[in-house]
């Protein structure tokens, strides 16, 4: 099967780093009271994540390179010793016999710039960082690009429940998805994967949307007018990172919007290139604000879309419609 060797890799390596993660996430924030502003554990969550991440890549698929959100300049810096050590103290717990050095070069392995040709890997470590300090979602996102195409990705969502009708209950869920061989999701700490599609839905009236919780990334006011014109009376699920694309991919909700804050804002590639995948292949649809393709060839950023809109398919019409007629020209 194509990707095999691929999905692979991907699967543990996202594992692994989530696992890294949720570690880091009890022992420095739930174990402790953080003063104001300090981001002090997610910096440790990211950096190891991603030195997780890109050195097992590495050894699977020598050669492919890596879009990271990091690297470990700051980290050699002798000002930061403390924090290279709870870095690499994090990176041991997973793989015991990476050395500080090898934690280092992993990380800066993810200075790629990506690009229209060839192959590479882009990662996000921890999207949702501000969910990740509330305790709350956040996700570890991977995805392979190919020419300019999103072809695998997969999201360690280590926070978010199993069954949405259960918030309860078990939590921590794996998507995963092949160009042409559909979406699936697994509990995080292993069990079967079964197939997920988006709702059938088709009466964006009886829609859910989710948007992000911080207002920084998505306006808030232009998507209650966006809802109002679509006669969504529902209040909006808000979630952070890319869970938000599992969402919408199994279901949970029918479109989720990602509305421009401010005219020169351009979106990472890896903010959005595991859960494009995943939706497309659960048979949904994502287009940027204007209703335009998502192109991940112009390098680490989308330097041709404004905004991201995700729909289950049947309501992206509506739903761009409404989009262009409360934000107009952007």
């Amino acid at each position: 099967m194509p990707y095999e060797i691929e999905r692979a890799a991907a699967v543990e390596a996202v594992t692994l780093a989530s696992g890294l993660c949720r570690a880091v996430q009890q022992r420095l924030v739930a174990g402790t009271t953080l003063t104001k502003g300090d981001r002090s554990p997610v910096t440790v969550a990211d950096y190891g994540a991603q030195a997780v991440v890109s050195h097992l890549l590495a050894q699977a698929l020598p050669g492919v390179p890596l879009v990271g959100e990091e690297d470990a300049a700051a980290l050699r810096d002798p000002a930061n010793a403390a924090l290279k050590d709870k870095v690499v103290a994090g990176v041991n717990a997973v793989l015991p016999e990476l050395t500080a050095d090898a934690a280092l070069a992993a990380i800066d392995r993810g200075t790629y710039e990506g690009g229209a040709s060839g192959r590479f890997w882009t990662l996000d470590p921890i999207d949702g960082t501000k969910g990740f300090l509330r305790l709350d979602q956040y996700a570890v996102a991977l995805a392979l690009i190919e020419d300019g195409e999103v072809v695998l990705g997969v999201l360690g969502c280590p926070n978010l429940p199993v069954d949405a009708a259960d918030p309860d209950g078990p939590r921590g869920c794996l998507f995963v998805a092949v160009k042409g061989q559909g979406a699936t999701m697994a509990p995080l700490d292993g069990g079967p994967e079964r197939a997920i599609r988006v709702t059938e839905l088709a009466d964006p009236a009886a829609a859910r949307f989710c948007e992000s919780v911080e207002k920084a990334h998505s306006d808030h006011s232009d998507a209650a007018q966006i809802a109002a014109r679509l006669g969504i009376t529902r209040p909006p699920f808000r979630i952070d990172s890319q869970c938000k694309y599992g969402s919408v991919a199994r279901g949970d909700a029918s479109i989720y919007l990602r509305l421009p804050t401010r005219k020169d804002y351009v979106e990472k590639i890896w903010d959005h290139a595991a859960g494009w995948r995943v939706v497309v292949e659960a048979g949904g649809q994502v287009s940027d604000a204007r209703g335009l393709p998502l192109n991940f060839s112009q390098g680490r950023r989308l330097e041709h879309n404004k905004g991201v809109i995700v729909t289950n398919g049947r309501l992206h019409a509506p739903v761009i419609a409404a989009v262009k007629a409360v934000l107009g020209d952007i």
